[in-house]
């Protein structure tokens, strides 16, 4: 077998973010091309066949600015899991792969690809793609050449299939819409087909749009939105060097008609790389009107959010907005972003294509809020890899972080995930888990609404691979799919590849779904209550706090008045805010532990809502210590002082406070030999803390060893033991 090499790209650094939005900024306007052609299809059964490259090869990866930064710890890793997940109405089957529906893989990585519509489910990975019946998983069409698709269209969409594809259902139509790229021919061409019906076997209204002869449109990433369908690409200068990221809106009303269409595009400098548009989920809920597309990457510890609104009556009025920074939880990229995902029985690692965020970034609209989620692989701190998700909230006004995690709840390594959300709010993350002591498997976890924030719970396995991959092919993924049904708008479709046996372009992949149990109920609104630290200890007449949360679930948005119980005699408490407003916020707990008895106090701290009728409470400790006793403590130094017989010997004499201590304290030492003397300097030592020499005058006194008693005197009496050898 021959594989093609790996392009050298340039990944440039993260700094460069601080400089500059646009490459070509038009004075702020979009770049406005017509297609270079469009038309109507034959359905898919009458359209001809091409032949199917017999060279298996793999892809190049072309990478794009990250920070990877060092391997720091992540301060939202969940190490361990909550319960299992628990799913309803679970399904698998085979998807495209290796020996399933007589297809052979002729590339890697496969782009693993595929959404669900009203009644099929399609998938397409590089770079054929099949049609199947969602109820029972049996096979509709295909597996098909991609380019089958623009069989007689004409051009490079016709005659190159060259993948990096992507399948979506344009739920607010009920209409496939199938792209992938052309460019192994001139000029780079992005090839787009929109079907006339739900059937995805049927007829299709075909379009392709022109990047020029040096513009390689790498690793498009395409999402459906009501005014137009979104794409970014990553540019590349003949397939070369980084040329920044375009962002592109298609002219979805003409699509879905078959008429003439254009494209409006704004092309980023080569600082911001690996740009994904919002897809919308839950049809009956869309966007409001005049919803902008949001784009979306990351940055150092941040993610950055671009608005991007078109009008196609006047272009000129187009305007793509950004970025605007969001902070987030420190990470660091997974293998520095590239390969390091080790498997079972080879030495042979993975790439976790850390630099970018993962397809899809899912959108959906409520009544109260509206929520964007993403996910990215990130270094755990531990040594192992794990998937680092967010979900984001108010991205028409000021975009923020309403919950993060980072889900490596064991040793193995998490990767290539993709993340949904269904319309109870309920979400869904599905990865690929490899190690050393295991093949790569796909496994996938959720969280219900109402869970903590920031945490998901116990992994269910899809499947489990049963092989390896060999022979000096890193590739894997570059993506998988999370979607939701549009009909019910609970159940969840997700693919994925793993491999039956060790090998090397033998991959195979896997189609399943499930639901989160309790979608399509009524959420109940609720709120919970916790308060940071757990304990505080405090000294009799001090004072001390705590950080009391509370987090609304459901579409909670009360009022929550706060109250404490537990507190001893003399005790006092105070809430910075109160009550907390919109079911979601903070308030720091402030206790004047005043002339309260010492003790251990346990402190229960009530969260009230009257209007709904509902309660819910925590607990913290509070330790009360008595104050020190007022006193002071002496020490010398030397403990032995040798002197001839007429000699003097000096000694430091230090006095050392507690409680409060700040009297003067008086010395004086006895013990000395006949014919010696003694004095101190100062005497006494004021305000209770401080030094005195002791001089010890010899004089007549006979050669020995005395024991010299140094006393000091200030409302209580210390003393201490100093020797004296005379020769």
């Amino acid at each position: 077998m021959r594989t093609i090499q790996r392009l050298v790209t340039i990944s440039l650094p993260l700094s460069l973010l601080a400089f500059g939005l646009l490459a070509q900024d038009n004075n702020g306007r979009p770049e406005t091309t017509p297609e270079v052609k469009h038309d109507v299809s034959p359905p898919l059964h009458e359209m001809r066949i091409p032949p199917r490259s017999d060279v298996p090869r793999e892809r190049p990866l072309r990478t794009v600015p990250n920070g990877p930064g060092s391997n720091q710890p992540d301060p939202v890793l969940q190490t361990a899991a909550g319960p299992l997940v628990s799913t309803a109405g679970a399904f698998g089957f085979a998807g495209v792969g290796n020996g399933d529906y007589g297809f052979a893989p002729d590339a890697a990585p496969p782009d693993t690809e595929g959404t669900v519509g009203a009644t099929q489910y399609v998938q397409w990975v590089n770079e054929s793609f099949a049609v199947f019946n969602k109820s029972t998983g049996a096979i509709v069409a295909g597996p098909t050449p991609g380019n089958t698709l623009w069989s007689g269209f004409g051009g490079g969409c016709e005659t190159n299939n060259d993948g990096d594809p992507i399948v979506q259902y344009d739920k607010l139509a009920n209409r496939w819409v199938f792209t992938q790229f052309s460019v192994s021919t001139l000029p780079y061409l992005q090839c787009v087909a929109v079907s006339t019906t739900s059937d995805a076997t049927g007829t299709y209204n075909r379009y392709a749009f022109s990047y020029g002869n040096t513009q390689f449109p790498d690793y498009p990433k395409l999402a459906v939105w009501p005014d137009a369908y979104y794409i970014s690409f990553n540019i590349f200068n003949r397939g070369t060097s980084f040329a920044g990221t375009k962002v592109c809106a298609y002219d979805r009303t003409s699509m879905l008609a078959g008429l003439a269409a254009t494209q409006q595009c704004f092309q980023l400098s080569t600082s911001f790389g690996g740009l994904l548009p919002s897809d919308l989920d839950g049809p009956a809920k869309p966007p409001p009107a005049g919803t902008p597309n949001f784009f979306l990457n990351f940055g150092s510890n941040k993610l950055n959010l671009w608005k991007f609104h078109v009008d196609w009556a006047t272009p000129a009025n187009t305007t793509f907005t950004g970025p605007t920074s969001i902070p987030v939880a420190a990470f660091t990229a997974a293998c520095g972003g590239g390969t390091c995902i080790p498997q079972l029985g080879t030495t042979q690692q993975l790439d976790s294509l850390a630099d970018r965020l993962m397809y899809r970034l899912a959108y959906r609209h409520f009544t109260d809020h509206d929520s964007l989620l993403v996910n990215h692989s990130v270094a755990t701190g531990s040594g192992n890899v794990g998937v680092r998700w967010y979900e984001l909230r108010n991205p028409s006004g000021t975009p923020a972080v309403y919950q993060q995690g980072t889900f490596a709840p064991d040793s193995s390594y998490r990767w290539m995930g993709s993340i949904a959300m269904d319309q109870s709010g309920n979400i869904a993350l599905g990865y690929s888990v490899s190690s050393s002591a295991m093949n790569p498997a796909i496994r996938f976890t959720g969280r219900a609404a109402a869970d903590p924030l920031g945490s998901m719970q116990a992994e269910n396995v899809m499947i489990n691979g049963t092989g390896s991959q060999l022979k000096s092919l890193s590739r894997w993924g570059d993506y998988s799919a999370m979607t939701v049904d549009p009909i019910d708008d609970c159940t969840f479709w997700y693919t994925n590849e793993y491999l039956k046996t060790n090998g090397t372009f033998n991959w195979s992949t896997w189609i399943g779904s499930f639901q989160l149990t309790g979608c399509g109920g009524t959420a109940t609104a609720d709120f919970s209550l916790s308060a940071t630290p757990a304990s505080q200890t405090v000294t009799q007449g001090g004072g001390t706090s705590y950080n009391v949360s509370v987090t609304g679930s459901g579409g909670y948005a009360g009022s929550v008045t706060l109250s404490v119980t537990g507190l001893p005699n003399g005790a006092t408490p105070t809430f910075s805010t109160n009550p907390v407003p919109n079911g979601n916020g903070s308030s720091t707990l402030t206790v004047n532990s005043g002339a309260a008895a010492a003790g251990t106090y346990t402190l229960t701290i009530q969260g009230t809502d009257s209007t709904l009728n509902l309660t819910h409470t925590t607990t913290v400790t509070l330790i009360i210590n008595a104050p020190a006793s007022s006193d002071f403590s002496l020490s010398v130094s030397p403990s032995t002082a040798v002197v001839k017989k007429g000699g003097t010997a000096t000694y430091g004499v230090t006095v050392t406070p507690s409680g409060g201590f700040n009297s003067n304290v008086s010395l004086s030492v006895g013990g000395l030999p006949g014919g010696a003397s003694a004095s101190f300097s100062p005497n006494p030592v004021p305000s209770g803390s401080g030094a005195s020499s002791l001089s010890v005058i010899t004089g007549t006194a006979a050669p020995g060893t005395y024991t010299l008693t140094i006393t000091g005197t200030g409302g209580s009496s210390h003393s201490i033991n100093a020797t004296l050898k005379i020769h």
